[in-house]
């Protein structure tokens, strides 16, 4: 029950970031699985209200029904958003988010040397003479008492 040894099985920082890395991916993959399942029932629906209801069907831009121009623009956005889980999230991954920030890491560490060296070379350092010597006041302060009497009054010593 008061066992001095505990549970020491947590992961790491490295397998947590995988971890984290994965079930984003996997929640990224679903979503594009449910949008391709709302696009599906979506177009038919479409196709229902146009052909079946006959809603708008004297509507035909350049020569077609309103519900192809609506189906093919939510084409165009689902394969958007495929091309972006599949294809770009793929490529740029995490070993290429890690080599983006070491690569402006570098760059704003060059930035900040050129600016330091800029900032040296146009007001250098004034050169010390001498180091070792102490500064020494030309003129000592002298403190006076006041006379316990009269405290207006300093006392001459």
């Amino acid at each position: 029950m008061f066992s001095k040894k505990k549970n020491t099985s947590k992961l790491d920082t490295e397998q947590r970031e995988m971890y984290e890395y994965a079930r984003k991916r996997a929640l990224q993959k679903r979503r594009l699985f449910q949008h391709f399942v709302v696009f599906l029932v979506g177009a038919v629906l479409l196709i229902v209200i146009n052909v079946v209801i006959g809603y708008r069907e004297d509507l035909k831009p350049l020569g077609y029904d309103w519900f192809v121009w609506a189906i093919l623009l939510w084409t165009f956005f689902f394969l958007i958003h495929m091309l972006n889980v599949l294809v770009i999230d793929s490529f740029m991954g995490k070993e290429w988010e890690q080599k983006q920030l070491e690569r402006l890491v570098r760059k704003q560490r060059d930035r900040i040397e050129e600016m330091q060296k800029k900032v040296e070379k146009e007001h250098p350092e004034p050169k010390k003479k001498e180091e070792s010597k102490i500064y020494e006041d030309p003129a000592p302060i002298r403190i006076q008492e006041n006379d316990p009497r009269n405290p207006d009054k300093p006392l001459n010593h």
